[in-house]
């Protein structure tokens, strides 16, 4: 075997029990007993104990030296493997262990903090994170910009200055936009109780409807909604409400977002570097033009309409206008999860700058809350009222998470570049999905972005589909025009 054939064998084998730890990991946010948590908490440090012993071998080094790609494909596995491989040997291991040790206890101390509304509580050991995320930023960063290596785990060859740019650019109009269709009468909100069940039954067949492929997946119930896996095996979960149907249907759109992206990657890429999509930006384009660009326009919910009017009958909506103006219906509230097209990027762009000023150490922790108060009433226009609705609302920072956030709004910036250029591919898609037909945006999509998995970095990636370099442009073009025209403004 030549040095890159022995390479890809001892990377499929890594990348197979990797699979086998996600695994484990949707078995324990759906199905698992819960007296199972102790046991499982030791099968999977042993699992990320192989792990990590597998993506530190030093024969990794060896190949990689000797390996010669046979083709694009093959120039890309090494890219990606090495890229991987140098920047776990950058992190010494005595760090790498005092993270994991202080992230387990912060995660913990956040959400009693959370649960007790106390900041102060939170602070101490939130400032043992900053600091080894700084440490360990300054090892990956090897003199460069720290705040840049972190975003380099979630959205490769990209930096903090480039997000920043496209960020200051979008942040004037989408307050201005938030203004304006707040200053207008709200759309009628649904009324009555949604049996779960039937939201299940109909969350199924939507999913099918967007061609997640049932055979290779399968659709449960969780807490929090997330995708997992990649290949032949890939897993989606949603949550129901029995007043507010939409977070399951649309909870399950966005999932099969990511997941369609997972299933149709080519098989050729099957347990390698590029068979599992290329960064979290990109990822969040497919579950983001999903859900909004395609599952919240007009032509879609309808369709949709129709639907949940057969299931449950008549929940006070009169009509598909009227219905399309309650799903896209924007109104105040402080929690990111829950924000509409409109007020989203704002929630991400405050988390962006507060986090990359905590790791330059122009903010520090015990100001945080504060700042953040500070910039939520200057883009909201009204005070955050507690803790957990303001700074400790999330939990990505208890866990070290810093560099992740950007990658959320990233992702609409590219679904916006993506929606212009399928409609243009597609003329007629809107009759399509009128009749609930949306494999003319799908089949797009497939061709277009995700059958390439890893194969080219993200911003290639989105300007190969696209045909244009990623620009913030036509998401807000998207959105100005679509909440002009449902507010009348």
């Amino acid at each position: 075997m030549s040095a890159f054939d022995e390479l890809m064998a001892f990377e499929r084998d890594t990348q197979a029990l990797g699979q086998i730890a996600g695994r484990l990991g949707w078995d324990q946010e759906t199905m698992m007993p819960r007296g199972a948590a102790p046991q499982r908490g030791e099968e999977m440090a042993a699992i990320q104990a192989v792990l990590h012993e597998r993506r530190s071998d030093t024969r990794v080094a060896d190949w990689l030296a000797a390996a010669e790609a046979p083709d694009e494909a093959g120039a890309a596995q090494l890219r990606e493997i090495r890229r991987s491989y140098e920047r776990t040997m950058k992190v010494p291991a005595d760090l790498a262990k005092r993270l994991a040790q202080v992230t387990s206890m912060a995660q913990g101390k956040w959400a009693a903090a959370r649960s007790d509304e106390d900041v102060a509580a939170f602070v101490p050991v939130l400032e043992e994170v900053v600091a080894l995320k700084r440490e360990e930023g300054a090892a990956l960063a090897n003199g460069g910009d720290l705040y840049d290596a972190m975003v380099e785990d979630y959205e490769p060859y990209t930096t903090a200055d480039q997000i920043a740019a496209i960020f200051d650019a979008m942040r004037p109009r989408l307050v201005d936009l938030r203004a304006s269709v707040l200053a207008q009468p709200a759309p009628k909100a649904l009324q009555g109780t949604f049996d779960e069940t039937k939201q299940m039954q109909l969350t199924r067949k939507i999913a099918k409807t967007f061609g997640y492929d049932m055979s290779h997946g399968r659709v449960d119930k969780a807490v929090h909604p997330f995708s997992s896996g990649s290949g032949l095996d890939v897993r989606i979960t949603t949550r129901t409400s029995e007043t507010d149907p939409f977070n399951c249907f649309y909870s399950t759109i966005h999932e099969v977002g990511h997941g369609a992206y997972e299933q149709n990657i080519s098989p050729d890429y099957l347990l390698t570097p590029l068979g599992a999509g290329v960064s979290m930006g990109v990822h969040e384009s497919q579950s983001r033009i999903y859900e909004n660009q395609i599952g919240r326009s007009r032509a879609f919910t309808g369709w949709l309409f129709g639907e949940m009017r057969n299931s449950f009958g008549d929940f006070g909506i009169a009509d598909a206008d009227a219905f399309y103006a309650t799903v896209n219906a924007v109104h105040n509230g402080y929690i990111r999860t829950e924000a509409d097209e409109v007020q989203y990027n704002l929630h991400i762009m405050l988390r962006f700058d507060l986090e990359r000023a905590l790791m330059s150490g122009d903010l520090q922790v015990k100001d945080l809350e504060a700042a953040w108060n500070d910039r939520f009433k200057a883009d909201f226009g009204y005070a955050v009222d507690k803790p957990s609705n303001g700074c400790l609302q999330d939990v990505h920072w208890s866990v070290g998470l810093f560099g992740y956030f950007p990658t959320y709004s990233l992702g609409n910036v590219y679904a916006g570049c993506l929606n212009e250029a399928l409609r243009q591919a597609v003329p007629d898609l809107d009759a399509q999905l009128a009749e609930g037909d949306t494999s003319g945006a799908t089949t797009w999509l497939r061709e277009n972005l995700q059958q390439f998995g890893g194969l080219r970095a993200p911003r290639d990636t989105i300007q190969h589909a696209a045909g244009t370099v990623p620009s913030h442009e036509p998401l807000l073009a998207y959105l100005e025009d679509k909440f002009n025209g449902i507010y009348g403004l």
